[in-house]
């Protein structure tokens, strides 16, 4: 396989990838076809050919361990991805002198192809602030799109052009999405432990863990051993949203549970270093400096895949945390099997967190610090969710006789 027919390959793979996850759904022939039947405008013939590809693969080669010692050849990875039209490599290019993340790169690389589809048959090369203006409008009045998600668009936008093609695009005069006063799902502690039952294992320390220290999701997953400060009870967030790092508490309640994990994860490290496995990811300007620091202990996973998975931007065959896919939908299955009547997803967890911090005294400043909020007025919200509001206040209903 050639390296153009193999850049082919993993952009149609990945499209195929972020329609089965918008789905929540897994990648299976049935959604394939369906896929296929159903694309606007019409796929090419390579995306037919990629996926059956892929799928064969899939049949011959059930494991990633397998997969890399086959002569098959791989989709190629992200670092070999060039792009298909030229303002797609110009953006590419300008992420990876940023050292963007590959979360981010493919955030933007999607918001350019919509852009690109939205001004056809112009190019976003030159497009300014007349088209940028018109597609952030329809965002916002045709799609209905919230304010955060016009919002990620923009950022898309501006750095494709501005950064990408050293243009100034000046005022953007477009239609801004009206932002909705969302008051967060938040589950009683009761409620907690009962979603806590429906899950075993590894899951379920996980889920405790999230909730215990306030976590968001990304946060979770990227917990490397040195990050849990047992002798002081503490939980080191490295790289959190905005890149910011925090302390926050490592639960009392959690800390023996935690301990035999970890103790349990040295022979799985232990085995990974006897088949010379690649070391885990690392940030680039880590690996660059310590070249070897994602093969020593203290770099690993807390919450390591069981699998090896090949890394999007290398190609490197290495073990990964957990994907957050599946975390989700481990979540997703034990509320209802709590019987749980709320909308539960994993940041749930950390609504109620919060929340029950603040309805057991805990200082509003305290809570922001654990959260990690840059604005105290983030935090705030979760007053509103609180099962005593206010000072105590009581519904005058609950003081009516009969």
């Amino acid at each position: 396989m050639g390296s153009h027919q193999q850049a082919a390959f993993a952009r149609a793979i990945i499209g195929f990838l972020h329609h089965c996850k918008a789905l929540h759904a897994p990648a299976t022939i049935a959604l394939a076809r369906t896929y296929l039947d159903n694309a606007q405008p019409a796929p090419q013939p390579v995306t037919r050919e990629a996926l059956r590809w892929f799928f064969r693969q899939a049949r011959e080669h059930p494991t990633e361990s397998t997969w890399r010692r086959s002569s098959a050849s791989p989709p190629a990875p992200a670092a070999l991805d060039p792009g298909d039209a030229g303002w797609e490599r110009t953006l590419i290019a300008a992420c990876r002198e940023r050292g963007f993340l590959w979360r981010t790169e493919e955030t933007y690389r999607t918001w350019g192809r919509r852009f690109a589809l939205f001004i056809q048959p112009r190019s976003p090369e030159t497009a300014g602030t007349e088209e940028v203006t018109a597609f952030l409008s329809a965002l916002a009045v045709d799609q209905r799109a919230s304010a955060s998600t016009q919002r990620q668009a923009l950022n898309a936008l501006v750095f494709l052009i501005q950064e990408g093609f050293k243009r100034q695009l000046g005022e953007l005069p477009f239609k801004r999405a009206l932002p909705g006063a969302r008051i967060p799902a938040v589950l009683t502690q009761a409620e907690c432990a009962r979603l806590f039952a429906a899950i075993q294992g590894t899951p379920r320390l996980m889920a405790e863990t999230m909730y215990g220290a306030g976590l968001r999701l990304m946060e979770l997953l990227r917990l490397r051993i040195h990050h849990l400060d047992f002798p002081r009870g503490q939980i080191h967030v490295r790289g959190g949203k905005g890149d910011k790092d925090r302390v926050t508490v490592l639960p009392v309640r959690l800390a023996s549970a935690l301990q035999a994990h970890v103790e349990r994860l040295r022979a799985l490290h232990r085995q990974d270093r006897a088949d010379a496995i690649p070391g885990v990811w690392l940030p680039e300007g880590l690996a660059r400096k310590y070249q070897r620091a994602g093969e020593t202990w203290e770099w690993q996973w807390v919450f390591p895949a069981a699998r090896l998975s090949r890394d999007p931007t290398t190609g490197i065959v290495r073990r990964h945390h957990v994907v957050d896919l599946t975390f989700q939908r481990i979540i997703k299955r034990a509320a209802t099997d709590a019987r749980l009547d709320k909308r539960v997803t994993p940041h749930v967890l950390r609504h109620s967190f919060a929340t029950h911090l603040l309805e057991s005294g805990t200082d509003i400043r305290t809570v922001q610090d654990l959260l990690g909020h840059a604005s105290v007025e983030t935090t705030q919200i979760y007053t509103h969710v609180m099962q005593k509001p206010g000072l105590g206040v009581r519904s005058p209903l609950d003081g009516m006789g009969g």
